[in-house]
């Protein structure tokens, strides 16, 4: 018994000493690497302040300079023939977007409608036949194979569609009867035109906070980014409420199949080709965002995954085409910029965290903790200002206290949703397109 007694004593002294050791060499380690952890979040930070700052410089030039211009007169006679697009798969609400567009104020001669219909559910397909069967101006077209996601049913419609000009939706829009002769006066009056953007709004803005939130994120893009290229006389595709020029199109080599952002990745062919895009502030059109968290967070992680798989593919051919003017190259970088901003965030949670566990052993101050947070969120909150400017514009400002708490909370958790599908498009993982519940909404 006493042999065992002492061997147990001197395993425990020997594994003490060696603990003992472990420790010390491993604070030696934390302090080594807490300046290089200290120094990167720093580093980061200040890259982050240095990119809100200029988000608001962007916002206010576009506050100070962008005045809406007044659009020009509609010109019946000189009216092109227009198809109207709308892709969609197990969507029924497909058939109140097409009713809105038969009842358009544009001659009714001059267009005609193309439900490009995807779905796998025999019932709602029958009801989609039984729709277009009514109106002489409305046809289906339906694919062997659904290969391609979207812009693989836009490629197949192509080859029905017999206008000059592709007017897209999604199945969720619900434009006014004005809109068609608006969105194409820009191609009566200018034969460089090749693309036309209108404006978004929401049917179900105050639904819950994942509304207002999913809403507040695109006023953003509309308000800042895309008013800010527009002062440049260009603007950026949104795959939605646009109009295309199908010559261009085809020229181009139609859309790209598989593509998660058909609009960005061809917004940047037309950049690259030195094409005209016109973007219209005042032109709105009201369709729905996601409602449901997890229905975001896959909008927003397929899209930021779309976008960077678009820049990746077209990022040297932009910068080394000797044609595209270097304002040009600038601008069309516009639409993928505010995706800079999680990864910020990403890295300065992920530094931040291995500076304080390899930060040497103390009591915590807590007052000075919450007082640097507080400031470091306050000095990288330049988003959250545009989106406070942009819910001011939209006569929204009752719903400031939501947008920030949603910001915060919903907020957050979007952000890591939104670098998975950057991280998976840089190591070019592929990613599914997600169908999300939609809930009809009057406007």
């Amino acid at each position: 018994m006493l042999a065992i007694i002492n061997f147990l004593k001197e395993t425990w002294i020997q594994n003490a000493a060696f603990f003992q050791m472990s420790s010390a060499t491993g604070r030696t380690m934390f302090d080594y690497m807490y300046p290089i952890f200290n120094a990167i979040f720093y580093t980061i930070l200040y890259m982050a302040v240095a990119f809100t700052t200029l988000y608001l410089i962007i916002t206010f030039i576009v506050i100070i300079f962008g005045k809406n211009k007044s659009e020009q007169e509609f010109i019946a006679e000189k009216a092109p023939f227009v198809t109207i697009q709308i892709p969609t798969k197990n969507e029924i609400i497909a058939l109140r977007c097409a009713e809105k567009c038969l009842g358009f104020d544009y001659p009714k001669d001059r267009y005609e409608i193309i439900i490009g219909d995807d779905s796998d559910n025999a019932e709602i397909s029958n009801k989609i036949n039984e729709f277009a069967s009514r109106y002489a101006q409305v046809k289906v077209t339906k694919r062997a194979e659904n290969i391609g996601f979207k812009p693989g049913n836009l490629n197949h419609m192509l080859k029905y569609s017999n206008g000059e000009i592709l007017v897209i939706f999604d199945s969720d829009f619900t434009p006014d009867k004005d809109f068609l002769k608006r969105i194409i006066t820009p191609f009566i009056y200018d034969k460089e035109v090749s693309a036309v953007q209108a404006k978004w709004n929401f049917n179900n803005f105050n639904q819950n906070m994942v509304s207002v939130l999913a809403s507040t994120i695109v006023y953003v893009f509309h308000h800042t980014v895309l008013r800010f290229m527009n002062l440049f006389e260009t603007g950026s595709l949104c795959g939605s409420a646009e109009a295309i020029k199908k010559e261009d199109l085809i020229n181009l080599g139609g859309w790209k199949s598989g593509s998660l952002t058909e609009d960005i990745e061809y917004s940047l062919r037309l950049h690259k080709n030195n094409k005209k895009i016109v973007y219209l502030p005042n032109l709105e059109c009201y369709s729905e965002v996601p409602y449901i968290a997890t229905d975001l967070y896959k909008q927003q992680m397929r899209w930021a995954h779309g976008v960077i798989g678009s820049y990746k593919a077209h990022l040297k051919g932009l910068l080394i085409n000797k044609q595209t003017s270097f304002k040009r190259k600038i601008l069309s970088f516009s639409a993928g910029f505010g995706y800079m901003m999680p990864v910020f965030i990403l890295l300065l949670f992920i530094t931040g965290t291995l500076s304080f566990i390899t930060h040497a052993p103390g009591p915590i101050d807590l007052a000075r903790f919450f007082t640097e947070l507080v400031i470091n969120v306050l000095l990288t909150s330049g988003l959250l200002i545009a989106s406070f400017i942009a819910l001011y514009k939209e006569k929204k400002m009752r719903y400031l206290l939501k947008t920030f708490v949603a910001s915060f909370s919903i907020g957050l958790i979007t952000t890591y949703y939104v670098n998975k599908g950057i991280f998976k498009s840089l190591i070019g993982k592929p990613m599914q397109w997600y169908l999300l519940n939609k809930e009809v909404k009057t406007q």
